[in-house]
């Protein structure tokens, strides 16, 4: 492949994620159609609490996983890890492709040590080089009728449907990789570089915040900074790539840390304050009250009373 494709403006895609999801949800796991569904554009810089399968039967576009970039135009399935940063540009007229995709929670796999030892065994998740696979027609043919009866199962609502599906899961792994045929990938371009590397950046400073470990970068200078890039032009970057100033990131990232901690959490406020980088509770209630409309606690009891 010749090619070195690099990702298009994202402020110009219409879609982000396929579905919104936020990572203390209480599902286990989901499968969907992408052609009841579509997978459309979407650019996915965050932490995950789920494992994603994508399998396109049908279309084409282009993938990023990580620093690599793939060329999608013939069968292909890929697993990604909740903590890749990845992205998908679609090439198919009226977003007509096919195929299915399923997402899946961490727990889910401690749920079933069979599966887990399976992801575990080939490395689909973990190893980059093992994620993106060619289908050929036979392959490609049996993993589609996996996902048709994984639909069915769930449209049954069968009293076991979710011990049933992390079986179809571990053969669809095993039928993947038997006869892997690996894609070649192009680095992505500086400029989308820099972008891996700050939401990278971004995601090291915020997954594991406590209040014996708080916050340490909040501003869009500091991150710059430890990036050894002008703040001016990092901010450009992210502006032009994903529609998005540099401060709308970060604080749309420690927004979903703050929930997060609320809800999976038993801290008082002033320990979520303190670990998300405030000081004084009354501030940190201040700021979330802003951006969501009701202060921690109000948001907290929600769920709790849900």
């Amino acid at each position: 492949m010749n090619t070195n494709p690099d990702i298009q403006r994202l402020n110009d895609i219409p879609t982000q994620l396929p579905i919104s999801l936020d990572y203390y949800e209480t599902w286990n796991i989901r499968v969907v159609n992408r052609n009841q569904i579509p997978c459309n554009n979407y650019l996915s810089p965050n932490r995950r609490d789920f494992y994603k399968i994508l399998f396109i039967s049908s279309g084409s576009g282009i993938f990023t996983h990580g620093m690599n970039s793939y060329e999608i135009n013939e069968p292909t399935i890929l697993f990604l890890h909740p903590n890749e940063i990845i992205s998908w540009q679609n090439f198919t007229p009226n977003n007509d492709g096919a195929g299915h995709y399923c997402l899946f929670k961490k727990r889910y796999i401690e749920q079933h040590p069979a599966l887990k030892a399976a992801v575990d065994k080939y490395e689909i998740f973990n190893n980059p080089n093992k994620s993106i696979i060619k289908l050929d027609q036979s392959s490609t043919k049996t993993v589609n009728n996996l996902f048709d009866q994984m639909h069915t199962q769930i449209k049954e609502k069968e009293a076991y449907a979710e011990d049933t599906l992390q079986v179809f899961l571990q053969f669809i792994i095993i039928e993947s990789i038997k006869n892997a045929t690996f894609p070649e990938a192009n680095t992505v371009t500086d400029d989308f570089g820099h972008i891996h590397h700050f939401f990278g950046l971004l995601e090291e400073e915020l997954s594991d915040v406590n209040f014996s470990n708080p916050l340490r970068m909040r501003t869009a200078k500091e991150f710059a900074d430890s990036l050894h890039l002008h703040p001016n032009y990092l901010n450009s970057l992210l502006k032009k790539h994903t529609g998005v100033n540099i401060s709308t990131h970060i604080k749309n990232r420690l927004l979903e840390e703050c929930k997060a901690l609320l809800l999976q959490t038993h801290w008082s406020l002033q320990q979520v304050a303190y670990a998300v980088g405030y000081a004084e509770q009354p501030n940190f209630s201040a700021f979330f009250k802003k951006n969501v409309g009701i202060t921690p606690g109000e948001f907290r009891k929600s769920y709790m009373t849900a």
